[in-house]
């Protein structure tokens, strides 16, 4: 469209499950055995690719320059986010936080085991050939589709005063033991689903607003800590500091449930991670920036960011073991 130029870029081209994360090219085998046509599917080229000139129509339809250069970036919005954590070190893990939840780590090569495969974690193509090794899990979208069903019922409210009123409604009640749960995927009525899933589990039900989104919150924490457990034993080490980017880190009681629940230190920003890093793979792309640890450092000492400290882990301890035979 832009360029006249048909490529396809690696972090969207490694979502689609006809990519091989180990030979770093499209699967033969897959694409065979679902009889498609190889041919259909183009070059796969890495972010920050320059692809070429505007093509002269696009160039005088925007009113361009002819010669502006266009590059790829990191198609996946996740690939762009995760470019922007502002890391340094190792034994870190970031979370993508939004209506989903992304998980994971950064890896040199993919992990392609039984146990990845059981826990259902993904390598996904990153910047400077590095792999995201990352787990999809709910995120708040369980809040998002309350909200929706109470606006729907006549009731005005935002995402600040459901996360004040959860802040003040009592810990550690009810949790949806099973986030994997199908039905969560796409409910008529999410408040009604989760007090269903209470009365299914013998749990107390929540019985207002506050309660309903204390306990959604307080579910997805306890996921992230279970997952994140799992990630350290697959990677066969201990994670310290958990990076949350995206527009989730606005939600300063999941964040802080996060770090309790985890038990490690949770920094979080920029909130508009994809942005940033789009815009950061383009500028490696063009020389501005000579590394992804440029780019990292550059969003370290220009974007707002906060850091939350555990406490009350035992809490968490707990209630994991409580619910581990859910």
């Amino acid at each position: 469209f832009l360029t006249g130029v048909k490529k396809a870029e690696l972090s969207i081209a490694s979502t689609s499950q006809c990519y091989n994360p180990v030979e770093k090219r499209w699967s033969g085998e897959v694409i065979s055995r679902f009889g498609i046509n190889p041919a259909i599917f183009p070059e796969i080229i890495q972010p920050g690719t320059r692809l070429g000139p505007l093509l002269s129509q696009v160039a005088s339809d925007t009113g361009l320059a002819e010669q502006t250069p266009v590059f790829a970036t990191c198609g996946h919005d996740t690939a762009s986010a995760v470019a922007a954590v502002p890391a340094s070190g190792e034994d870190w893990c970031y979370i993508s936080s939004g209506t989903w939840s992304l998980l994971g780590a950064e890896l040199d090569d993919p992990l392609v085991n039984d146990e990845s495969l059981a826990l259902q974690f993904t390598n996904e193509g990153g910047v400077d050939g590095k792999i995201r090794f990352l787990k999809n899990i709910f995120g708040l979208w369980l809040v998002q589709e309350c909200r929706r069903q109470w606006e729907k019922e006549g009731q005005t409210v935002d995402y600040a005063q459901l996360t004040e009123e959860a802040r003040n409604a009592p810990a550690f009640r009810a949790i949806l033991p099973n986030l994997d749960d199908p039905r969560l995927l796409a409910p008529e009525n999410m408040p009604e689903l989760i007090r269903t899933i209470c009365r299914e589990t013998e749990q107390p039900v929540p019985g207002d607003r506050g309660e309903t989104v204390r306990c959604a919150l307080e579910s997805l924490a306890l996921k992230y800590r279970r997952t994140l457990r799992g990630l350290d034993r697959l990677l066969g080490r201990k994670t310290e500091r958990l990076h949350i980017i995206g527009g989730g880190t606005q939600n300063q009681l999941l964040c802080q449930m996060t770090a309790d629940a985890c038990g490690i230190e949770v920094i979080t920003g920029p909130v508009e991670a994809t942005a940033l890093g789009n815009i950061g793979v383009q500028a490696m792309a063009t020389g501005a920036l000579d590394s992804l640890q440029s780019l990292r450092a550059m969003i370290r000492v220009s974007t707002p960011m906060a850091r939350y400290e555990p406490r009350e882990t035992d809490v968490w301890e707990a209630l994991d073991a409580r619910f581990s035979s859910n």
